[in-house]
């Protein structure tokens, strides 16, 4: 027998264990197969609802009267606490809504939602009659959201009334109204929760008030799915403009969550888990709703940002207050509290007695935040590196039992930690051939994927081959450059394409990125490789400092320019770094480099429909101008 099919029977019964540990209707015997698109299913035969698994089960294990779901939302000064037993009424009741709008096994229904408890409740009310959710980041633009919608076709769209940002109100029913107006697919119904702060003017025979169809229905029990039936489809930005529909099934997807709030987040059942995200992105749907609650723990919905609602102690104050065990948050959230608090005066504000673990995922943690966070908070800091593709942590630093709890294993500043069990993590050459230690690379994982990684691209197969499989055949490309060194630590640089090339060497965006943020004057910064007639590209740098620092521009320009010489080397000399006030940003905290290269460079911008703020833009094309670095 040969060393992969050894590797691929442990792999088996490594899954087929954990899968016993998920409540199915109809337990799998088939655990691996390849299905009809050359693909692998997870647990083919089995039979199980998510829905009933993230509340019933635990009903009926005497759970009920636990706390489900806490809804924090210091934009509107509202504080809610769900039950088990009250949250899956509420769940039962939105399923018989949908089921009277048509809805049944396999149907689309698209959410359209701020971060309210109603959008968990959808989410788990399409789950539990076995359709398929796919939510889309509130206040998305209409011309992105109806291009999902003819994409997705959804029966019913579910929405509300509007959303609200800092000191801000935005109505979604204009944006829903001309998406559809747009679209050539024409959602049957749409049900709108009508929030205090705007009342939605409703169309006749088509829309329907949330709260008026809740009065009257009855509560639906779970359906039973099989583990290959889709639970959602989530749409990622992809390198032709069109979003990619990414799928997630159910069997595999229930295993995997179970199987990472215990190994990956230390996770028991009553304990209180954050993830500071928005169930627009795929951080919420793993881990604000299905993890959590399929793992019987607390979990905290929360409609704020990490500062200004109302300051940087807003993350110390919502663990303090809910007990919360681990957050989970994306690097930029805490370098924003860090350069509103450099000193992180107000984390002493807050008892944080209850909390044993910061994570870190959606971009790469850069050294100098890894720093601040334990020096100011004097707890474990995990990085941990995932796609929206993968659903969950391909690389994290491993948990070790200790007594009632967990302690972490060495973490590296710069490094994701180890691969995750099932995920075999590969750095190859330009040839697809296994590179050296400490040497840069393509990251890919060798297959099969583990459970509850993506099944498919929604209507289009051949986009999920060509954009994952087809680079180098047995493997699942990643888009990410990194290496592994010698102790098996891995490390994410950034995507392929934040590679640049100045006169024939190749260089690291993410590896400048890192020498500027290890300034002590240096909030956040962002590297990109703009075009140059001698040397091919040359990098610029772009840099927000903290608050309170009082030294000059140009004195700051001079040092970082500097450290960059001594740290990397003169090949890497900055043909200019500009200090700004802020970087373009997705809502998710991912800095928009493709956008920045396109300003610069003189090309039309893309400005993704994901962008937090797009004055942001028009602020960086002035600075640009002024300081002659646009093409």
């Amino acid at each position: 027998m040969s060393t992969q099919e050894i590797t691929t029977e442990s792999n088996i019964e490594h899954w087929r264990e954990q899968a016993k540990l998920v409540s199915w209707y109809k337990q799998p015997q088939n655990i691996l197969s390849t299905n009809d698109i050359g693909w692998h299913d997870w647990f083919a035969d089995g039979e199980l609802n998510t829905s009933y698994l993230a509340l019933d089960y635990h009903i009926e294990q005497g759970r009920g009267d636990e706390t489900a779901l806490i809804y924090d939302s210091p934009v509107t000064e509202q504080k809610i606490k769900y039950t088990y037993a009250q949250l899956k009424t509420e769940v039962a009741k939105f399923a018989g809504v949908l089921q009277s709008q048509n809805v049944s096994k396999g149907d689309r229904v698209l959410i359209y939602m701020p971060m309210i408890p109603q959008a968990a409740i959808a989410m788990l009310a399409c789950a539990r009659l076995g359709a398929v959710h796919s939510v889309v980041f509130g206040g998305f633009a209409a011309n992105e959201l109806a291009v999902r919608i003819d994409d997705a076709k959804p029966t019913v769209v579910v929405s509300a009334s509007c959303g609200i940002e800092i000191n801000k109100v935005i109505p979604y029913k204009p944006l829903l109204d001309q998406a559809i107006e747009v679209a050539e697919h024409k959602p049957s119904s749409c049900v709108i929760f009508q929030r205090p702060q705007v009342s939605a003017e409703l169309t006749a025979n088509r829309d329907y008030a949330w709260q008026e169809l809740m009065s009257t229905a009855s509560e639906v029990e779970p359906v039973s799915v099989k583990s290959t039936d889709p639970l959602y489809i989530l749409y990622t930005s992809g390198t032709t403009g069109k979003p990619k529909g990414v799928v997630r099934d159910n069997g595999g997807h229930a295993v995997a969550m179970l199987y990472s709030m215990k190994n990956i987040y230390g996770m028991r059942t009553g304990d209180t888990f954050w993830a500071a995200s928005d169930v627009g992105w795929v951080v919420g749907h793993s881990y604000i709703v299905y993890g959590p609650l399929m793992a019987g723990c607390s979990t905290i919905l929360y409609e704020g940002k990490p500062i200004k609602t109302p300051d940087a102690g807003a993350f110390w104050r919502v663990c303090a207050e809910y007990n919360v065990n681990a957050l989970f948050s994306a690097p930029t959230a805490f370098r924003a509290i860090a350069k509103e608090d450099p000193n992180g005066s107000l984390i002493q504000e807050y008892d944080l007695s209850s909390l044993k673990r910061l994570y870190l995922a959606g971009e790469r943690l850069d050294p100098a935040t890894y720093y601040w966070l334990q020096e100011k908070t004097n707890l474990p800091v995990i990085d941990h590196w995932w796609q929206t593709e993968t659903g969950w942590a391909i690389a994290t630093t491993p948990l070790q039992a200790e007594g009632d709890d967990f302690t972490p294993l060495k973490t590296k500043a710069g490094s994701a930690g180890f691969p995750v069990t099932g995920f075999d993590v590969q750095i190859l050459d330009a040839h697809g051939k296994q590179v050296p230690a400490e040497q840069q690379g393509t990251v890919a994982i060798k297959l099969p994927m583990p459970p509850g990684c993506l099944a498919t691209i929604y209507n289009d197969v051949d986009r999920f081959h060509s954009g994952y499989l087809n680079t180098y055949p047995g493997y699942y490309i990643t888009g990410d450059g990194g290496y592994i060194d010698e102790e098996g630590y891995l490390f994410i640089m950034g995507r392929t394409d934040d590679v640049i090339n100045v006169a024939g060497h190749r260089l690291s965006t993410g590896e400048m990125e890192e020498v500027l943020s290890e300034h002590s004057a240096v909030a956040e910064c962002a590297v990109v490789g703009i075009q140059c007639e001698l040397k091919g590209q040359v990098p610029l740098g772009l840099v927000v400092i903290k608050n309170g620092i009082e030294a000059s521009d140009n004195e700051l320009s001079g040092e970082l320019k500097q450290k960059i010489r001594n740290d990397i080397g003169a090949i890497a000399s900055l043909k200019d770094l500009l200090i700004i006030e802020r970087l373009p940003k997705t809502r998710s905290g991912k800095i928009l480099r493709k956008t920045l290269r396109q300003m610069i460079d003189g090309q039309q911008v893309e400005i993704p429909s994901t962008i937090d703020d797009p004055e942001v833009i028009k602020e960086l094309s002035a600075k640009f101008k002024q300081n002659k670095v646009m093409a």
